[in-house]
């Protein structure tokens, strides 16, 4: 079964020091996922890395990823009009543009699992597709 991944999942699974890291990794291990990373989620994720570590780090992040990652999906330009219309109706949450992202290609996919420690904002989204997002792990 597909799982999109958000950028606070790839960081705990690239950073051992990250206190989700354990439950991240335990996951992918499983193998029973294959896991669609959203291509917006990579500088935000370079972003944190090297602010955690160093610059090179967010280079072998790249490399990481493409051993431990299944595939990219972009955004399309079909998902620019529901983005607009998630931000509209839920403008008091302050969904960042990522969040906004995946909740759109979430909906385009019919996926309904997410990979993240980001509870909150897709805790409050209601997709059209489904009651509700399954968050993991």
């Amino acid at each position: 079964m597909t799982v999109i991944v958000d950028s606070s999942f790839l960081v705990a699974l690239y950073d051992d020091s990250d206190r989700q890291h354990r439950r991240a990794n335990s996951f992918t291990l499983d193998g029973k996922e294959r896991l669609l990373v959203p291509d917006v989620v990579l500088p935000g994720v370079s972003h944190v890395l090297r602010r955690r570590f160093y610059y090179q780090s967010s280079f072998a992040f790249f490399e990481f990823f493409g051993y431990e990652i299944t595939s990219l999906e972009p955004v399309r330009k079909a998902d620019l009009a529901r983005i607009e219309e998630i931000a509209e109706q839920y403008q008091t949450a302050e969904f960042d543009l990522v969040d906004l992202c995946i909740m759109a290609i979430a909906e385009r996919l019919g996926i309904t699992r997410i990979a993240t420690f980001d509870r909150r904002d897709f805790g409050f989204f209601q997709p059209r597709h489904c009651p509700h997002l399954e968050l993991l792990p």
